[in-house]
């Protein structure tokens, strides 16, 4: 019987550049910066890594379909290096790589990378993904657009627990307007301007009753994970952070087929929330979990993820919003530093970018954004559209 890899992984290094519009660096200067802060971070030489990966999404303005500009780039020396994409949860897909060679046996220490120059595709949100998923889009639904999709789970979601659509929008503000508070803490947020509420109400609309705050930004970046056998972690500094669960769960295309589906909630980050908590031995998530960062791509998704990671109960994540609990002092701090809400979604990147600010956190080292008490974070990284997603759960704590 499967028994995951709970304990078997720890991450020594990390690093996780400035997002935003970087037209002063290429996707490779970025992966050297990221790189060299991990390497530095991990106090190891380049030539003891074993085994990489990369996650980058998008062929046509990145460094290509194969792992070469990786190694090339990091001239690293003659190692398996693995390309790999995953829709919105590359960066995750790249880490969980690395994470299930360690746990394996297969290698000692490895490292993850992630990186898109977004800004490049010339866009302002995604263009098409040159994949099966996006031929389906043209061809098949040729009208249905990330906002617009996210749209529709909100007015369901208002719909069936009766929130009237002002109130609804009041609620989903608060959700940007505590993000930006602690983006704003964040020298490497993209965004870093605090906004009011009366703000996000009178920006332009996007897809109602999503607005111009309500939507994640378009950015460049990159972050990058040296993880080893957990074992061996404290041979390379004294707080390692050892990896507890990680879990993907795809879409069958269910959702989309049957009626049983009501349009309120994520089904794939229910099920691989589930299997992280089984994995990682969380019986209460929220009494056991004090941090959180969420795939907030629109303000909408992050409050259905509080219900689809079983934090709030079904129908209930507004008065949780209103309470407070997810705020930087709260009991279940989210979006520590910003979330994608301020540092945009450079594909490639954000899923370990929501990493590395665990990591911090877990070691107390987030400076004016610090929690206090720190023992277990939680990484939720999610990509394409409610009805037809994947998602990746992760958790993580600062003892064995």
């Amino acid at each position: 019987m499967s028994e995951g890899i709970k304990n078997k992984v720890a991450i020594i290094g990390m690093g996780c550049t400035r997002f935003g519009e970087r037209w002063d660096k290429s996707e490779e200067d970025l992966i050297v910066d990221a790189y060299k802060e991990a390497i530095e971070d991990a106090g190891i030489e380049p030539n003891k890594i074993e085994a990489a990966w990369l996650g980058s999404c998008f062929d046509e303005v990145n460094i290509g379909k194969s792992a070469l500009p990786l190694s090339t780039t990091l001239k690293l020396p003659f190692i398996p290096v693995t390309r790999v994409e995953n829709f919105c949860a590359t960066g995750t897909e790249a880490f969980r790589g690395a994470c299930y060679a360690v746990a394996s046996g297969a290698c000692d220490i490895a490292i993850a990378v992630g990186a898109e120059k977004l800004k490049d595709t010339g866009y302002g949100g995604l263009p098409e993904f040159n994949s099966s998923m996006g031929t389906k889009n043209r061809y098949i639904l040729p009208n249905i657009t990330a906002p617009g999709a996210f749209a529709m789970l909100a007015t369901r979601y208002f719909s069936k627990y009766k929130i009237k659509y002002e109130e609804g929008r009041r609620t989903l503000a608060k959700v940007s307007i505590k993000s930006h508070k602690n983006g704003a803490l964040n020298p490497r947020a993209h965004l870093r301007n605090e906004i009011t509420e009366e703000s996000v109400l009178k920006a332009p609309m996007i897809s109602a009753p999503l607005g111009l705050y309500d939507c994640c930004g378009v950015s460049d970046g990159a972050a990058a994970v040296i993880v080893v056998r957990a074992d061996k972690a404290k041979e390379f500094r004294k707080d390692p952070i050892y990896v507890k669960a990680l879990q993907i769960s795809v879409s069958s295309g269910e959702e989309s087929l049957y009626t049983k589906w009501d349009g309120t909630n994520i089904p794939t980050t229910y099920y691989a929330g589930a299997r992280a908590y089984r994995e990682a031995g969380v019986k209460n998530p929220r009494e056991e979990i004090n941090t959180m960062e969420v795939h907030d791509c629109f303000s909408i998704t992050e409050l259905i993820v509080y219900e689809d990671l079983q934090i709030s109960p079904r129908g209930k994540a507004s008065e949780d919003v209103a309470s407070g609990l997810f705020n930087l002092d709260g009991q279940i701090a989210c979006q520590t530093d910003g979330g994608l809400n301020c540092f945009g979604h450079p594909i490639g990147a954000s899923g370990i970018r929501m990493i590395y600010e665990v990591y911090k956190q877990l070691q107390g080292k987030a400076g004016p954004r610090q929690i206090k008490n720190a023992r277990l974070g939680l990484t939720h990284n999610l990509g394409g559209f409610p009805s037809m997603s994947v998602t990746s759960v992760a958790l993580f704590g600062n003892e064995l």
